[in-house]
């Protein structure tokens, strides 16, 4: 299809016909010619903002959610690092936004949730707003796809064993295989997550895990 005058068409016909492209026929497109390459770079042509369009609620575009990524395709990136309904108890449920998550209140029962996208590389950060009530405990960190999602009673599910590591929110403990590997921030009598304040999670092919909490993180 590339051959002849198609990677010369003008940009604005170009970009009328991505808009047509589900996202994996994009990404080959970028990868067909120059010209295809330089268009699709541009994270804020109608193609994205089409894409942006089909996959997020209008919930998700219009609210603070996403007020700081400046263009449709970081929004669409976002989308796709967000919660993954498939991959959570069944006492949570994704908000249409598909940024927000819900916990029903089940007694006796610790439920978690994993994003879309796992990783095999790279450097990878995640921030998180807890909105309600900690609760008896309130873990955030990553996990393998071998972590379980729900369990019975109330435990730090998250760290609980080999697949995640976890920082509970409530003592300020980090968690991994079930033991406490210290606590997070290092301060003399360290102030309590507050509702609402930004925590974090981040990671790297190499075993590093770090945790946030405002603007600091802590590596283990």
């Amino acid at each position: 299809m590339a051959g002849g005058k198609w990677p010369n068409l003008p940009p604005n016909v170009l970009e009328h016909i991505f808009c047509y492209l589900d996202l994996n026929s994009a990404r080959n497109c970028a990868l067909v010619c120059k010209n295809w390459h330089v268009l699709l770079s541009d994270e804020n042509n109608d193609v994205w903002r089409q894409q942006c369009a089909r996959k997020l609620a209008d919930a998700a575009l219009k609210s603070d959610l996403l007020w700081s990524v400046p263009s449709f395709k970081g929004k669409l990136r976002a989308y796709y690092y967000a919660w993954d309904p498939h991959e959570c108890s069944r006492n949570i449920y994704i908000k249409p936004n598909g940024f927000t998550l819900h916990r029903n209140p089940v007694a006796q029962s610790t439920d978690a949730a994993k994003g879309k996208r796992g990783f095999a590389e790279g450097r990878h950060c995640w921030e998180v707003w807890w909105e309600g009530p900690l609760g008896t405990v309130a873990v955030v960190g990553i996990a393998t796809r071998d972590a379980p999602v729900q369990c019975p009673g109330y435990v730090a599910l998250l760290g609980s064993n080999a697949h995640s590591w976890g920082w509970n929110l409530v003592d300020n403990h980090l968690l991994h295989n079930g033991d406490s590997q210290g606590s997070y921030p290092l301060l003399n009598n360290a102030p309590k997550y507050q509702v609402m304040r930004e925590a974090g999670a981040a990671a790297n092919a190499r075993s590093v895990r770090k945790f946030r909490s405002g603007s600091i993180f802590r590596a283990r």
